[in-house]
């Protein structure tokens, strides 16, 4: 298996288990789209950005699709997320992850490229074969 998809489906595996009324957002989706298409096949809510537009999503997979710079994002279309994830973004990203999440009050669960952490690394989750990090929890 895909070294990358085998952490798309680790992760999708530890969201999964989320309520079936859970609304995810997949901020970075690029070219990787296994976790959001498993959990939109599963009858989660599920939307995705990123800043290129033109990505292999397809409409019938059950994904919202919007090209948006997080770094000016338009909050309108995060809001109503219990849960904003991002798999391997930039380190740089991260801050406006966290911006994003506590404008729209969710939470917001992050797998790193490699061994990068921001700032403490907030709460550790670890589901075995991946750690993902939670950086925002939703009151």
């Amino acid at each position: 298996m895909n070294c990358h998809k085998g952490i798309e489906e680790s992760i999708y595996t530890c969201l999964k288990d989320y309520p079936r009324n859970t609304k995810f957002v997949e901020i970075g989706i690029g070219n990787n789209t296994l976790c959001a298409e498993k959990l939109a096949a599963d009858g989660f809510s599920v939307r995705a950005s990123d800043i290129r537009s033109g990505l292999p999503i397809d409409e019938s997979s059950g994904i919202v699709f919007r090209s948006d710079d997080i770094f000016e994002p338009d909050l309108d279309f995060y809001r109503g997320a219990d849960l904003i994830y991002s798999i391997r973004p930039g380190i740089e990203m991260v801050p406006s992850l966290i911006s994003i999440a506590k404008a729209v009050d969710c939470d917001l669960i992050v797998y790193h490229l490699g061994c990068e952490i921001y700032g403490s690394g907030g709460e550790i989750i670890d589901i075995g074969d991946v750690i993902l990090h939670r950086y925002n929890k939703k009151h």
